[in-house]
């Protein structure tokens, strides 16, 4: 048998204990080849570069689709 509390935890208590839990908003960098925002450490989804170099071949998505 597992140990149980002996008093129950008061709602104050447990909110305070969880007002460090929140996400906050995620930090956005500027690609260096188009300019748009983009995530740290992550492939620009809007042209492809990373760290001044194309990694990945971006479709054009200016062509309408049957």
């Amino acid at each position: 048998m597992t140990p149980l509390p002996k008093r129950k935890l008061s709602k104050g208590r447990r909110d305070r204990r969880r007002a460090h839990d929140a996400l906050g908003v995620p930090a956005l960098g500027v690609c260096g080849n188009c300019r748009q925002p983009v995530l740290p450490h992550r492939v620009c989804p809007h042209c492809g570069f990373y760290k001044g170099r194309q990694v990945v071949a971006i479709k054009d998505q200016a062509a309408p689709k049957k």
